[in-house]
């Protein structure tokens, strides 16, 4: 199982569309100037906190230009903008509203780093104005959302990136191949797991004036109307149905991501079981869940999801992980490292599979960034399309609507778009959004 890293970056800097790998070689490598036909004018819409990363991360590649930054909170528009003009020396226009920013035409792609409530309208809004889109995750917020967007991202033929951005890192794609060689034997059970304190939510507070200027009805958009609440705005909304699906999703979406991968799956759970409840000793402003134990059965393997927020430690002494355990080596891993761990055969006397170990992995959102940057430019599909990101959320949402409307097992019939054994659980597939907000057809 000998392999390194840098093996792997001169490989995919190579041979990257052939192997299904992506470069991870920065632009800047090859050249230090990037000539005004090459570049790329992105606009970012949410920039409080995982937006603005992903655009730093594209900002890092010299053919990219801001041209424009969408936020509600003025603060964190003028902050931003701020820090855009100061490392990267380029001055984006402003705009509170998303769809006046459209009517810009230079914008060639637009970065969705909103709550996960706003993710389906503002890439459908998007996609119609003709804009290639990397949409944050879970892709959407509820089953029907993530139909349309991948119905939608069809239609109008745009590049559309999910930020599942495992995907385009070294770490996880030397995962796969030890999987899909068979390096591990017959894949038999993932086990993943997740313990943050972050997903107990923060402590209550009571409502409370909306801050200057911030424009709120917009933040809520097709949202429910509510008083402001600073735990459902600025980092702490995943916690609330309204806007997220709390650590299930936020953490799910990627771990159980490379479950599917493993075996290449891109279709919704037809069955799921799932416990979830809130065990946390302490009441905190949230209606999601902080302990949920998940259980996807597939044809020839099973994915098993554990979670426990409050905690900050688990399995293999990990507070994130998944455990591929195959006939040959359980293969562990976060993202940070890689650790495959043979099984013995008594009767030769001898490992069954190689040792493996990597400790230098690191996050791979550049990465991911790269891949969608290549891919405007060559219109080749990218390693994380609106199916993938749909699959892995419907596992996600699925487990959810499980635990809240009390249904240890969901059976889900893909093709017909609903659950063939619970009528309460049909009725959470698709949100009802609020006026004048509505709907995307497609």
């Amino acid at each position: 199982m000998e392999s390194t890293r840098r093996t792997f970056i001169k490989k995919s800097a190579i041979t990257s569309t052939g192997i299904g790998l992506v470069s991870i070689i920065p632009s800047h490598v090859w050249a230090a100037k990037t000539a005004p036909s090459d570049k790329i004018n992105v606009a970012l819409i949410g920039c409080h906190s995982m937006g603005f990363g992903d655009l730093q991360n594209h900002l890092g590649y010299s053919e990219v230009n801001c041209v424009a930054l969408c936020d509600v909170d003025d603060t964190t528009l003028n902050k931003r903008a701020a820090e855009v003009r100061d490392k990267f020396n380029q001055t984006p226009k402003l705009y509170k509203d998303f769809r006046k920013m459209l009517e810009q035409k230079d914008i060639d792609a637009v970065i969705i780093g909103t709550p996960d409530h706003w993710h389906c309208l503002m890439m459908v809004y998007c996609l119609e104005a003709g804009k290639d889109v990397y949409v944050e995750k879970p892709m959407g917020n509820s089953i029907e959302e993530c139909n349309i967007m991948v119905r939608a991202a069809k239609k109008h033929n745009q590049i559309v990136q999910v930020g599942q951005q495992q995907r385009s890192g070294f770490l996880f794609n030397k995962a796969m191949e030890l999987i899909k060689t068979g390096k591990i034997g017959n894949l038999r059970k993932v086990n993943i797991w997740a313990n943050f304190e972050y997903g107990v939510g923060p402590e209550i507070v009571p409502d409370s004036p909306v801050p200057e200027g911030v424009d709120y009805d917009m933040w809520l958009g097709p949202a429910p109307k509510r008083p402001f609440n600073a735990n459902r705005f600025h980092g702490s909304w995943r916690h609330f149905w309204d806007y997220g699906g709390g650590l299930a999703s936020d953490w799910g979406v990627h771990l159980v991501d490379m479950g599917l991968w493993a075996k290449d799956i891109v279709n919704a759970p037809d069955k799921v079981l799932t416990y979830g409840d809130n065990t946390f000793p302490e009441k905190r402003a949230r209606e999601t869940f902080d302990t949920m134990s998940i259980c996807y059965p597939k044809n020839d393997f099973v994915i098993n999801y554990d979670l426990t927020a409050g905690l900050q430690h688990g399995p293999w002494d990990m507070p994130y992980g998944i455990a591929f355990i195959g006939d040959h080596a359980t293969m562990v891993t976060d993202r940070n490292k890689l650790t495959a761990y043979p099984e013995f055969d008594n009767k030769s006397k001898k490992l069954k599979a190689e040792e493996y170990k990597f400790t230098e992995g690191k996050e791979s959102h550049s990465e991911h960034a790269r891949n969608f940057l290549d891919c405007i430019k060559s219109r080749n599909t990218p390693v994380c399309t609106p199916e993938i990101g749909r699959a892995a959320a419907l596992h996600v949402h699925i487990a959810n609507i499980a635990a809240r409307v009390g249904e240890p097992v969901l059976l889900w019939d893909d093709a017909k778009n609903k659950f063939t054994n619970s009528e309460a659980a049909n009725q959470l597939i698709t949100p009802v959004y609020r006026k004048p907000w509505s709907l995307p057809k497609y």
